[in-house]
């Protein structure tokens, strides 16, 4: 007697679908099971593919199915079978015919056996070398699904996600965009750079309230939207409101509101109209601090009283050559807010890294990753971040 393939591997109490209906073969396998220590209980054995499909509910890790079913044509019972139960191994029994068993291969079987040469070690064998290679075949599956998806979110990312503008050297441009759902290619964060013909450079940075999939489609919109705009020669002032415009048509059942900061670099000037959120962090002069802005209320909030002109005011601020200017989300906040609780909910912690890299001599367009690595905890909201630097003589 052939030495039993034992519980340790689990293969021994593998459920074993025996598809025979030849009653002196199936007799002779049903042995040959036994021999190669598998207990009665474990084996099932159906006459008929019929009948074989009703047994899949068990869930059996092998069948064994013979290629002359009186309910099958040919190698359709493979076929069928492969279909029926995709992550189950599948040996086929056959004739002396060699061709029989590679041409059951190329219908998905993993392995086949000639009938009278069956023994319980080869058997044993077959079973346990087919399970295996069903499991390697699902984990390939599993890895090239992997590298599809991964592909395809870089082509999604390169199509969604902007390529700044830029047509002189004057202004350097630095980026960084993650996104804080597992598995997604955009969140609601959003950005976008570019140098208008009259050599002003335009920026923008937002925030869609919210961090599912409906506010990454609103963010690409609005990003989209404020790019046209500019193309098309929108005046400055008609910039946010039509993006609220837009806003307002594309609300659901869920109202959401955007937090925006629109920045234009213009002769030694940088000119900031902020729509409820983050003032961006300026180095100027060697020095680096918080900007202090007028800030209107987010995009789709209506505040009484107010006139649309009136709601986002333009904060001039000088900007000499070699200055650099961050223009971030607030999951960048988020993880430099150590304490929820305090008044600074990030932004001194996020000024003083802005520090350390401009005293550590760190060049403006490597600022990202050196903030990002060095935060202390990851942010768990969606991540967008700007980088604006002015080089001599611009």
């Amino acid at each position: 007697m052939s030495e039993p393939l034992g519980d340790s591997t689990g293969y021994a109490r593998a459920a074993i679908l025996l598809v025979e209906d030849d009653h002196g073969d199936a007799v002779l396998v049903q042995a040959s099971l036994s021999e190669a220590g598998f207990p009665d209980q474990a084996i099932t054995w159906t006459r008929t593919l019929a009948d074989a499909m009703d047994a899949l509910i068990d869930q059996p890790r092998c069948i064994l199915l013979d290629l002359g079913l009186p309910d099958a044509d040919g190698y359709s019972a493979v076929h069928k079978m492969v279909e029926a139960a995709p992550d189950t191994a599948v040996i086929v029994l056959t004739g002396r015919q060699e061709r029989d068993g590679i041409e059951a291969l190329a219908a998905g079987a993993q392995d086949y056996l000639i009938k009278d040469a069956i023994t319980g070690e080869l058997l044993a064998r077959s079973i346990r070398y087919a399970i295996e290679r069903k499991r390697a075949q699902q984990t390939q599956q599993q890895l090239r699904e992997v590298r599809i998806s991964a592909a395809e979110q870089a082509r999604l990312e390169r199509g969604l996600l902007p390529t700044p503008l830029l047509r002189s050297p004057g202004v350097t441009c630095a980026t960084y965009y993650r996104p804080g759902r597992d598995d997604a290619v955009l969140g609601g964060d959003f950005f976008d750079v570019v140098e208008t013909t009259d050599g002003r450079i335009r920026a923008v940075i937002g925030d869609v309230m919210g961090h599912g999939p409906d506010e990454a489609a609103l963010g690409v919109h609005l990003r989209v939207a404020w790019r046209t705009l500019l193309l098309a020669g929108a005046p400055d002032e008609q910039i946010l409101p039509t993006l609220e415009d837009l806003l307002r048509a594309e609300q659901d059942a869920h109202p959401r509101y955007v937090t925006v900061c629109d920045a234009t670099l213009v002769d030694g000037v940088v000119q900031l109209r902020v729509a409820g959120h983050p003032a961006p962090v300026l180095h100027c002069d060697g020095a680096v601090r918080y900007a202090d802005v007028a800030v209107g209320p987010p995009l789709g909030v209506r505040i009484p009283g107010i006139e649309t002109r009136d709601r986002w005011p333009t904060t001039r601020i000088p900007l000499p050559d070699r200055s650099s200017v961050l223009l971030y989300t607030d999951g960048l906040l988020d993880a430099y807010a150590l304490d929820h609780s305090s008044d600074t909910l990030g932004i001194a912690e996020l000024v003083a890294a802005v520090e350390n890299c401009v005293r550590e001599g760190v060049d403006a367009r490597t600022w990202l990753p050196n903030l990002v690595g060095r935060a202390p905890r990851e942010a768990i909201d969606d991540t967008a971040a700007v980088v604006l630097t002015v080089a001599d003589g611009r």
